[in-house]
Protein backbone atom coordinates (compact mmCIF):
# COMPACT_ATOMS: atom_id res chain seq x y z
CA UNK A 1 0.00 0.00 0.00
CA UNK A 2 1.29 3.46 -0.91
CA UNK A 3 2.32 5.52 2.10
CA UNK A 4 2.32 9.34 1.98
CA UNK A 5 5.73 10.94 1.93
CA UNK A 6 4.94 13.01 5.01
CA UNK A 7 2.55 12.25 7.85
CA UNK A 8 1.92 15.30 10.05
CA UNK A 9 2.55 14.81 13.75
CA UNK A 10 1.29 16.81 16.68
CA UNK A 11 4.58 18.72 16.74
CA UNK A 12 3.51 20.46 13.51
CA UNK A 13 0.15 21.53 14.93
CA UNK A 14 -0.59 24.36 17.34
CA UNK A 15 -1.31 22.99 20.83
CA UNK A 16 -5.06 22.55 21.10
CA UNK A 17 -6.99 24.32 23.83
CA UNK A 18 -10.11 24.90 21.72
CA UNK A 19 -12.27 22.12 23.18
CA UNK A 20 -12.13 18.89 25.17
CA UNK A 21 -13.00 16.46 22.36
CA UNK A 22 -10.18 17.00 19.87
CA UNK A 23 -8.64 13.56 20.47
CA UNK A 24 -10.33 10.30 19.45
CA UNK A 25 -10.55 8.66 22.87
CA UNK A 26 -8.53 7.67 25.91
CA UNK A 27 -6.30 4.64 25.14
CA UNK A 28 -8.17 2.41 27.57
CA UNK A 29 -11.41 3.20 25.77
CA UNK A 30 -9.81 2.29 22.46
CA UNK A 31 -8.46 -0.94 23.96
CA UNK A 32 -11.97 -1.86 25.06
CA UNK A 33 -13.32 -1.14 21.58
CA UNK A 34 -10.64 -3.30 19.98
CA UNK A 35 -11.51 -6.11 22.38
CA UNK A 36 -15.08 -6.12 21.03
CA UNK A 37 -13.81 -7.30 17.64
CA UNK A 38 -13.39 -10.78 19.15
CA UNK A 39 -16.97 -10.93 20.44
CA UNK A 40 -20.43 -11.17 18.90
CA UNK A 41 -23.41 -9.17 20.09
CA UNK A 42 -27.13 -8.64 19.97
CA UNK A 43 -28.09 -5.33 18.39
CA UNK A 44 -29.57 -2.05 19.56
CA UNK A 45 -28.05 -1.99 23.02
CA UNK A 46 -29.49 -5.35 24.08
CA UNK A 47 -26.06 -6.93 24.46
CA UNK A 48 -23.96 -8.13 27.35
CA UNK A 49 -21.56 -5.18 27.18
CA UNK A 50 -24.34 -2.62 27.56
CA UNK A 51 -25.97 -4.61 30.34
CA UNK A 52 -22.71 -5.03 32.25
CA UNK A 53 -21.98 -1.32 31.94
CA UNK A 54 -25.51 -0.38 32.95
CA UNK A 55 -25.11 -2.54 36.06
CA UNK A 56 -21.80 -0.82 36.81
CA UNK A 57 -23.44 2.61 36.55
CA UNK A 58 -26.34 1.46 38.72
CA UNK A 59 -23.84 0.34 41.34
CA UNK A 60 -21.94 3.64 41.26
CA UNK A 61 -25.20 5.57 41.52
CA UNK A 62 -26.56 3.38 44.34
CA UNK A 63 -29.65 2.98 42.16
CA UNK A 64 -30.05 -0.77 41.53
CA UNK A 65 -33.27 -0.43 39.52
CA UNK A 66 -32.32 2.60 37.44
CA UNK A 67 -32.90 2.68 33.72
CA UNK A 68 -29.61 3.27 31.89
CA UNK A 69 -29.37 3.95 28.16
CA UNK A 70 -26.52 4.89 25.82
CA UNK A 71 -26.62 7.40 22.96
CA UNK A 72 -24.00 9.03 20.77
CA UNK A 73 -24.24 12.77 21.49
CA UNK A 74 -25.38 15.39 23.96
CA UNK A 75 -27.90 17.22 21.79
CA UNK A 76 -29.44 13.91 20.80
CA UNK A 77 -29.83 12.69 24.37
CA UNK A 78 -31.14 16.02 25.70
CA UNK A 79 -33.75 16.35 22.99
CA UNK A 80 -34.83 12.74 23.30
CA UNK A 81 -35.14 12.95 27.09
CA UNK A 82 -37.25 16.10 26.91
CA UNK A 83 -39.44 14.78 24.08
CA UNK A 84 -39.95 11.48 25.90
CA UNK A 85 -40.99 13.16 29.14
CA UNK A 86 -43.14 16.16 28.25
CA UNK A 87 -46.64 16.36 26.82
CA UNK A 88 -47.08 18.49 23.67
CA UNK A 89 -48.11 21.67 25.51
CA UNK A 90 -45.40 21.49 28.15
CA UNK A 91 -42.15 23.44 28.35
CA UNK A 92 -38.71 23.15 29.94
CA UNK A 93 -37.14 25.80 32.18
CA UNK A 94 -33.49 26.60 31.49
CA UNK A 95 -30.87 29.22 32.19
CA UNK A 96 -30.63 31.58 29.23
CA UNK A 97 -27.06 30.29 28.87
CA UNK A 98 -28.21 26.66 28.90
CA UNK A 99 -26.86 24.39 26.18
CA UNK A 100 -30.36 23.45 24.99
CA UNK A 101 -31.10 27.15 24.55
CA UNK A 102 -27.99 28.39 22.77
CA UNK A 103 -26.03 25.51 21.25
CA UNK A 104 -28.49 22.86 20.07
CA UNK A 105 -29.90 24.52 16.95
CA UNK A 106 -33.45 24.69 18.26
CA UNK A 107 -33.64 20.92 18.67
CA UNK A 108 -35.98 21.10 21.67
CA UNK A 109 -38.25 23.55 19.86
CA UNK A 110 -38.12 21.34 16.78
CA UNK A 111 -39.43 18.54 18.99
CA UNK A 112 -42.38 20.80 19.87
CA UNK A 113 -41.39 22.12 23.29
CA UNK A 114 -40.82 25.72 24.30
CA UNK A 115 -37.80 26.67 26.40
CA UNK A 116 -38.63 29.11 29.20
CA UNK A 117 -35.42 30.95 30.02
CA UNK A 118 -34.24 32.48 33.27
CA UNK A 119 -31.35 34.94 33.58
CA UNK A 120 -28.27 33.12 34.78
CA UNK A 121 -25.72 34.15 37.37
CA UNK A 122 -22.37 32.54 36.55
CA UNK A 123 -24.27 29.99 34.48
CA UNK A 124 -26.66 29.01 37.28
CA UNK A 125 -30.33 29.55 38.10
CA UNK A 126 -31.91 29.41 41.54
CA UNK A 127 -34.80 27.67 43.24
CA UNK A 128 -36.44 31.06 43.82
CA UNK A 129 -36.33 31.94 40.12
CA UNK A 130 -37.93 28.62 39.22
CA UNK A 131 -40.61 28.98 41.89
CA UNK A 132 -41.47 32.52 40.77
CA UNK A 133 -41.78 31.48 37.12
CA UNK A 134 -44.09 28.56 37.85
CA UNK A 135 -46.16 30.59 40.31
CA UNK A 136 -46.63 33.34 37.72
CA UNK A 137 -47.85 30.76 35.22
CA UNK A 138 -50.26 29.07 37.61
CA UNK A 139 -51.75 32.33 38.89
CA UNK A 140 -52.01 34.00 35.48
CA UNK A 141 -55.65 33.07 34.96
CA UNK A 142 -54.91 32.16 31.35
CA UNK A 143 -52.66 29.14 31.82
CA UNK A 144 -54.31 27.25 28.97
CA UNK A 145 -53.03 29.94 26.60
CA UNK A 146 -49.38 29.45 27.51
CA UNK A 147 -46.87 26.62 27.60
CA UNK A 148 -46.89 24.84 30.95
CA UNK A 149 -43.52 24.75 32.75
CA UNK A 150 -43.04 21.07 33.58
CA UNK A 151 -39.29 20.38 33.57
CA UNK A 152 -36.16 22.08 34.89
CA UNK A 153 -32.95 21.69 32.89
CA UNK A 154 -29.58 22.26 34.57
CA UNK A 155 -25.99 21.60 33.49
CA UNK A 156 -23.30 20.28 35.85
CA UNK A 157 -20.81 21.81 35.28
CA UNK A 158 -22.62 24.78 33.78
CA UNK A 159 -21.85 26.21 30.36
CA UNK A 160 -19.53 28.65 32.17
CA UNK A 161 -17.87 25.76 33.99
CA UNK A 162 -19.20 26.71 37.40
CA UNK A 163 -20.65 24.09 39.73
CA UNK A 164 -23.96 23.73 41.48
CA UNK A 165 -23.49 22.85 45.15
CA UNK A 166 -25.36 20.05 46.85
CA UNK A 167 -27.31 22.64 48.84
CA UNK A 168 -28.36 24.47 45.66
CA UNK A 169 -29.52 21.26 43.99
CA UNK A 170 -31.48 20.24 47.08
CA UNK A 171 -33.29 23.59 47.03
CA UNK A 172 -34.13 23.15 43.35
CA UNK A 173 -35.30 19.59 43.99
CA UNK A 174 -37.61 20.87 46.73
CA UNK A 175 -39.18 23.35 44.31
CA UNK A 176 -39.58 20.59 41.72
CA UNK A 177 -41.36 18.48 44.33
CA UNK A 178 -43.62 21.38 45.31
CA UNK A 179 -44.71 22.06 41.75
CA UNK A 180 -44.45 18.49 40.39
CA UNK A 181 -41.67 19.31 37.93
CA UNK A 182 -39.19 16.93 36.33
CA UNK A 183 -35.50 17.66 36.90
CA UNK A 184 -33.05 16.90 34.07
CA UNK A 185 -29.36 17.41 34.80
CA UNK A 186 -27.10 17.59 31.75
CA UNK A 187 -23.77 16.00 32.61
CA UNK A 188 -22.03 16.36 29.26
CA UNK A 189 -18.93 17.41 31.23
CA UNK A 190 -19.85 15.61 34.45
CA UNK A 191 -16.43 13.98 34.71
CA UNK A 192 -14.84 17.38 35.28
CA UNK A 193 -17.29 18.11 38.09
CA UNK A 194 -16.67 14.76 39.75
CA UNK A 195 -12.92 15.30 39.41
CA UNK A 196 -12.92 18.78 40.96
CA UNK A 197 -12.01 19.42 44.62
CA UNK A 198 -14.72 22.12 44.58
CA UNK A 199 -17.45 19.56 43.90
CA UNK A 200 -19.56 18.21 46.76
CA UNK A 201 -22.04 16.08 44.79
CA UNK A 202 -21.57 12.36 44.16
CA UNK A 203 -23.18 10.20 41.49
CA UNK A 204 -25.35 8.68 44.20
CA UNK A 205 -26.58 12.13 45.26
CA UNK A 206 -27.31 13.07 41.66
CA UNK A 207 -29.39 9.91 41.41
CA UNK A 208 -31.34 10.92 44.50
CA UNK A 209 -32.02 14.45 43.27
CA UNK A 210 -32.61 14.16 39.51
CA UNK A 211 -35.44 12.47 37.65
CA UNK A 212 -32.94 11.89 34.88
CA UNK A 213 -29.33 12.89 34.33
CA UNK A 214 -26.66 12.28 31.74
CA UNK A 215 -23.09 11.11 32.17
CA UNK A 216 -21.03 12.64 29.40
CA UNK A 217 -18.48 10.58 27.54
CA UNK A 218 -17.73 12.46 24.33
CA UNK A 219 -16.11 15.42 26.14
CA UNK A 220 -14.73 13.27 28.96
CA UNK A 221 -12.57 10.62 27.29
CA UNK A 222 -14.89 8.60 25.04
CA UNK A 223 -15.03 8.72 21.26
CA UNK A 224 -18.81 9.21 21.05
CA UNK A 225 -20.93 8.29 24.03
CA UNK A 226 -23.46 9.68 26.46
CA UNK A 227 -25.28 7.70 29.13
CA UNK A 228 -28.65 8.73 30.50
CA UNK A 229 -29.80 7.48 33.88
CA UNK A 230 -33.40 7.31 35.12
CA UNK A 231 -32.90 6.55 38.83
CA UNK A 232 -36.52 5.75 39.64
CA UNK A 233 -37.75 2.41 38.28
CA UNK A 234 -40.44 2.60 35.62
CA UNK A 235 -39.74 6.19 34.56
CA UNK A 236 -38.10 5.18 31.27
CA UNK A 237 -40.80 2.78 30.04
CA UNK A 238 -40.94 4.06 26.47
CA UNK A 239 -37.55 5.72 26.29
CA UNK A 240 -36.14 3.19 23.82
CA UNK A 241 -39.09 3.93 21.52
CA UNK A 242 -38.20 7.61 21.70
CA UNK A 243 -34.55 6.80 21.06
CA UNK A 244 -35.52 5.04 17.85
CA UNK A 245 -37.87 7.83 16.79
CA UNK A 246 -35.07 10.36 17.30
CA UNK A 247 -32.49 8.31 15.37
CA UNK A 248 -30.67 7.54 18.59
CA UNK A 249 -30.94 3.75 18.84
CA UNK A 250 -27.57 2.60 17.52
CA UNK A 251 -27.61 -0.83 15.88
CA UNK A 252 -24.10 -1.58 17.14
CA UNK A 253 -24.92 -0.45 20.64
CA UNK A 254 -22.08 -2.43 22.19
CA UNK A 255 -19.68 0.22 20.89
CA UNK A 256 -21.27 2.58 23.41
CA UNK A 257 -21.44 0.09 26.24
CA UNK A 258 -17.79 -0.85 25.82
CA UNK A 259 -16.59 2.76 25.97
CA UNK A 260 -18.37 3.46 29.23
CA UNK A 261 -17.26 0.10 30.57
CA UNK A 262 -13.70 1.37 30.31
CA UNK A 263 -14.45 4.85 31.63
CA UNK A 264 -16.48 3.79 34.64
CA UNK A 265 -14.08 1.05 35.76
CA UNK A 266 -11.26 1.62 38.28
CA UNK A 267 -12.25 5.28 38.76
CA UNK A 268 -10.83 6.13 35.31
CA UNK A 269 -13.64 8.60 34.54
CA UNK A 270 -12.83 10.72 37.57
CA UNK A 271 -9.05 10.42 37.38
CA UNK A 272 -8.56 11.45 33.76
CA UNK A 273 -10.86 14.43 34.11
CA UNK A 274 -9.21 15.46 37.38
CA UNK A 275 -5.99 15.59 35.34
CA UNK A 276 -7.66 18.01 32.93
CA UNK A 277 -8.82 20.17 35.83
CA UNK A 278 -5.30 20.38 37.26
CA UNK A 279 -3.92 21.44 33.89
CA UNK A 280 -6.62 24.10 33.61
CA UNK A 281 -5.75 25.47 37.04
CA UNK A 282 -2.16 25.89 35.87
CA UNK A 283 -3.48 28.03 33.02
CA UNK A 284 -5.61 30.06 35.43
CA UNK A 285 -2.59 30.67 37.66
CA UNK A 286 -0.50 31.78 34.69
CA UNK A 287 -3.08 34.40 33.72
CA UNK A 288 -3.28 35.54 37.34
CA UNK A 289 0.49 35.87 37.56
CA UNK A 290 0.48 37.94 34.36
CA UNK A 291 -2.15 40.32 35.76
CA UNK A 292 -4.81 39.08 33.34
CA UNK A 293 -8.30 38.58 34.74
CA UNK A 294 -10.61 35.66 34.14
CA UNK A 295 -14.30 36.17 33.46
CA UNK A 296 -14.91 34.32 36.74
CA UNK A 297 -13.18 31.59 38.73
CA UNK A 298 -13.63 28.13 37.22
CA UNK A 299 -12.79 25.01 39.24
CA UNK A 300 -12.90 22.66 36.28
CA UNK A 301 -11.37 22.34 32.82
CA UNK A 302 -12.35 25.56 31.06
CA UNK A 303 -10.80 28.95 31.70
CA UNK A 304 -12.23 32.15 30.20
CA UNK A 305 -9.55 34.83 29.95
CA UNK A 306 -10.26 38.53 29.41
CA UNK A 307 -7.78 39.52 26.70
CA UNK A 308 -7.12 42.59 24.64
CA UNK A 309 -7.40 42.13 20.90
CA UNK A 310 -3.61 42.17 20.62
CA UNK A 311 -3.21 39.59 23.38
CA UNK A 312 -5.77 37.31 21.78
CA UNK A 313 -4.03 37.59 18.42
CA UNK A 314 -0.70 36.73 20.02
CA UNK A 315 -2.03 33.59 21.70
CA UNK A 316 -4.17 32.52 18.74
CA UNK A 317 -1.09 32.58 16.53
CA UNK A 318 0.54 29.92 18.70
CA UNK A 319 -2.39 27.97 20.17
CA UNK A 320 -5.87 26.83 19.21
CA UNK A 321 -8.29 28.57 21.56
CA UNK A 322 -11.87 29.82 21.19
CA UNK A 323 -13.28 33.34 21.09
CA UNK A 324 -16.35 33.37 23.34
CA UNK A 325 -17.68 36.92 22.95
CA UNK A 326 -16.84 40.28 24.46
CA UNK A 327 -16.93 41.60 28.01
CA UNK A 328 -16.54 45.35 28.18
CA UNK A 329 -13.40 46.20 26.23
CA UNK A 330 -12.04 42.67 26.45
CA UNK A 331 -12.38 39.57 24.33
CA UNK A 332 -13.44 36.49 26.28
CA UNK A 333 -11.21 33.64 25.12
CA UNK A 334 -11.71 30.06 26.26
CA UNK A 335 -8.85 27.70 27.03
CA UNK A 336 -10.05 24.15 27.44
CA UNK A 337 -8.11 21.13 28.70
CA UNK A 338 -8.82 17.40 28.50
CA UNK A 339 -7.49 13.99 29.50
CA UNK A 340 -4.96 14.38 26.68
CA UNK A 341 -3.52 17.77 27.67
CA UNK A 342 0.23 17.30 28.09
CA UNK A 343 2.60 19.13 30.42
CA UNK A 344 4.69 20.32 27.47
CA UNK A 345 1.73 22.12 25.90
CA UNK A 346 0.80 23.73 29.22
CA UNK A 347 4.38 24.93 29.67
CA UNK A 348 4.38 26.43 26.16
CA UNK A 349 1.15 28.27 26.93
CA UNK A 350 2.44 29.54 30.28
CA UNK A 351 5.58 30.87 28.57
CA UNK A 352 3.45 32.58 25.91
CA UNK A 353 1.22 34.18 28.55
CA UNK A 354 4.33 35.61 30.22
CA UNK A 355 5.32 37.21 26.89
CA UNK A 356 1.97 38.91 26.29
CA UNK A 357 1.90 42.62 25.63
CA UNK A 358 0.39 44.45 28.63
CA UNK A 359 -3.10 45.89 28.33
CA UNK A 360 -3.11 49.60 27.52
Amino acid sequence: MHQPDHIPTTSHIRPHFGNDYHRTAHPRVLEELVATTKETFSGYGLDHRCEQTADLIRHLCHAPQAGVHFMTGGTQVNTTAIAATLRPWQAVISADSGHINVHETGSVEHAGHKILTLAHTLGKITATQISDLVTDYRTSGVSEHASEPKMVYLSQPTEYDTLYSLAELKEIREVCNTFDLFLLIDGARLGYALGSPANDISLAELAQLADMFTIGGTKCGAAFDEAIVFPKPGTDTYFRNNMKQNSGLLAKGWLLGAQFQALMSDNLYVEINAHANKQAQRIAQAFHDAGISLLFPSPTNQQFALLTEQQEQQLSAEFICQFFGTHGNFRVTRFCTSWATEDADIEKLIAAIKRLAPAN
